[in-house]
């Protein structure tokens, strides 16, 4: 016979399907959308709410209007039925992926693919040999939602929903360009960026940040390219096609090896941040886990290079102190600012431009 204590659970626990409706229709609002989720019909997402409803003798949704609203009963339920599938999911992950061997597939921010993680590829194969990767460069949040993806790396604000995230490192942007370019090109102040070619790797927004904390948002630009993502602006400062935006982790090594230059000495922190994330239901597999453990112990050991500005470049300010008046002043040389890690900077200043 079975012992008395499991006899007692499994008559007070309620059958696992009307859970698994109820948990999804409260998820997504509406028993169509938990239906085409369950891959079942309207109906049998219906009834089993119904049962569910019959087993506890209370109502659980308050039906009327397009959107389903939980009652306080099922708003009592809902947490402890989410935590425990996910927990449930977790362990299965676990069963199935019993060892740090096998395929991952990962998707990265394509400038951190190729200008932070293939350079670093080589230590983590060698630390888990088994371990087969499937590298794929998107930002699209959408992957957190796809069985065939196990790891993302975003660039983003890390408010993603069903999902689990951590902030991997915040960053700063700064423009860059190449030795070749700047030679043929000086940029002795912000107005002669209007003889470079503006390289975008978004929609304009980081170029005004950085802008306006220059104080020089309103200053005539002249010509301008907008590209998908930061690797391809990256890709055509190198190509000496203009100036770009770039920041303190994809850009700092190409710095570092003299392949970019940082010509101003201002940076700001970015609007958003880098993120690891993933299914919660494959959290707790140890191909995962070994993964974004080595992500952040890689980003904690590599300190990032120090960025070399261009000691020709210098944003001044317009406005001279009280003792100045009257007198020459010449601004001092630069002085290379290092690139802070994992940390959200202080906002720099503004400082005016010389005119």
């Amino acid at each position: 016979m079975p012992p008395l204590r499991s006899l007692f659970l499994s008559s007070r626990l309620p059958p696992l399907n009307p859970l698994r409706a109820f948990e999804a229709t409260a998820r997504r609002g509406s028993v169509s959308a938990a239906a085409r989720e369950l891959n079942v019909t309207h109906g049998a997402v219906s009834h089993q709410i119904r049962a569910l409803e019959l087993s506890f003798n209370a109502p659980l949704f308050e039906r009327g209007g397009k959107r389903l609203r939980l009652t306080p009963q099922g708003a009592l339920l809902l947490p402890a039925v989410t935590h425990a599938f996910a927990e449930i999911a977790a362990a299965t992950a676990a069963m199935t992926r019993p060892a740090t061997s096998g395929e991952l597939t990962v998707t990265c921010v394509p400038a951190l693919l190729s200008f932070w993680m293939i350079p670093r590829l080589h230590l983590f194969t060698e630390q888990f040999p088994d371990v087969q990767l499937r590298l794929i460069a998107s930002n699209d949040e959408a992957n957190l939602d796809s069985p065939d993806v196990d790891v993302c790396l975003l660039y983003g604000d890390g408010n993603w929903q069903d999902c689990w995230s951590r902030l991997w490192s915040r960053l700063e942007l700064f423009p860059v360009v190449s030795p070749t370019l700047l030679n043929m090109r000086p940029l002795r102040s912000i107005r002669d960026i209007r003889d470079h070619v503006m390289l975008h790797g978004d929609d304009g927004r980081e170029w005004n940040t950085w802008l306006a904390a220059a104080d020089a948002i309103d200053f005539q630009r002249g010509r301008q390219h907008f590209m998908s993502d930061a690797r391809l602006s990256t890709e055509a400062a190198l190509h000496n096609q203009g100036v770009a935006l770039g920041d303190t982790i994809t850009a700092g090594s190409l710095i570092a090896r003299g392949e970019l230059i940082a010509p101003f000495d201002l940076t700001v922190p970015a609007n958003d941040a880098f993120f690891v994330a993933c299914r919660n239901e494959v959290r707790a597999a140890p191909i995962v886990r070994v993964f974004i453990d080595w992500l952040f112990a890689a980003l904690e050991s590599d300190p990032m290079p120090e960025l070399q500005m261009s000691a020709r470049t210098i944003i001044r300010s317009r406005m001279s102190k009280p003792e100045d008046a009257g007198r020459n002043t010449t601004p001092k040389s630069l002085q290379p600012r290092s690139a802070p890690r994992n940390r959200r900077p202080e906002r720099p200043q503004k400082r005016k431009i010389k005119s």
